[in-house]
């Protein structure tokens, strides 16, 4: 399977269409076409479904583009660490992470590194430890930002110093923002919108559900997140509570909106993680430099 040909692959998915694709890469009509029968052949798998005007993707054709995105983006990376050798240290630093006020220590030494060294790209990648580690164990992330507990003995890392405390974010005129903080019992019968992550198995988070007690009602949970903006929003549309970490409320411009913390409290740590072994570049091992000296050596 060449790089060529997933190339022409990708471009006919996002143009959903063979002529336009064709005219998009530079390719004949007739040759893009040859090219996209062969492939099929090669898999064994049809990956269109072919209309008098336009293409879709089978499953198995959605199963390749995804794997194809993943490809590509690992060749563009290669492609631009090899770039960034010599005497000037340039080139681009991946860096995954889920919404947390810790990334604000994380860009003070963005910050830093920037003044010393303008031609270093950064490229932050927000999900949750389930998305930060696929991509990190993929190699399309340098470092990875995870939120305790979680599994980390196949990296690297450094203990981050802050610990971010859970709670409800909720609409300013509910009865429990009149209150300081918030216990299991005040929870008993209202709406809540969890962060998807609680609710995996074996995901480290179930401290979360464990802090609720044996007798809550996963019935009560009427959405969903990933990203806490997205949560604000059905917050402020009276849909529910929001199970969330602290210091994010502000960032998303929600000012209707507060938080209030767990009684007993609940808190959670933090790591910059990497894939032991790793071979960095030039400017994500400064980088590392950078975090081992503002936060210590790592352990393990």
């Amino acid at each position: 399977m060449e790089l060529r040909v997933l190339r022409y692959f990708l471009g006919v998915a996002r143009e959903g269409s063979i002529t336009g694709a064709a005219q998009a890469l530079h390719v004949t009509q007739p040759t893009l076409s040859r090219q996209l029968k062969d492939l099929e052949d090669e898999l064994g798998q049809q990956l269109f479904i072919r209309g008098s005007h336009s293409v879709s993707l089978t499953p198995e054709g959605m199963l390749l583009r995804k794997r194809a995105e993943e490809i590509m983006e690992m060749v563009h990376k290669t492609e631009a660490e090899f770039d960034s050798m010599g005497d000037n240290i340039a080139g681009d630093i991946h860096i995954g992470g889920g919404e947390t006020d810790a990334m604000r220590q994380i860009a003070r030494i963005i910050g830093e590194l920037h003044e010393d060294y303008p031609d270093i790209r950064y490229h932050i990648y927000s999900g949750n430890a389930e998305d930060v580690t696929e991509r990190l164990d993929k190699g399309m992330l340098d470092f990875g930002i995870l939120i305790q507990p979680v599994n980390i003995a196949k990296y690297d890392y450094v203990n981050l110093p802050e610990k971010d405390v859970w709670g409800v974010v909720m609409r300013k005129d509910s009865p429990l923002a009149a209150q300081k903080t918030v216990a299991r019992g005040d929870l008993a019968g209202l709406p809540l919108i969890c962060s998807r992550q609680p609710l995996q198995q074996n995901s480290g988070y179930n401290e979360v559900l464990n802090w609720l007690g044996d007798g809550f009602d996963k019935g009560n949970i009427v959405a969903t997140y990933n990203l806490i903006y997205n949560a604000a929003l059905m917050v402020e549309e009276g849909i529910g509570y929001a199970i969330s970490l602290d210091k994010l409320v502000s960032v998303t411009g929600h000012h209707n909106l507060c938080f209030r913390p767990f009684e007993p409290r609940l808190e959670s740590g933090l790591n910059i993680v990497w894939k032991k072994y790793q071979v960095f570049s030039a400017a994500a091992g400064l980088f590392l430099e950078r975090i081992k000296k503002k936060f210590s050596e790592p352990e393990g």
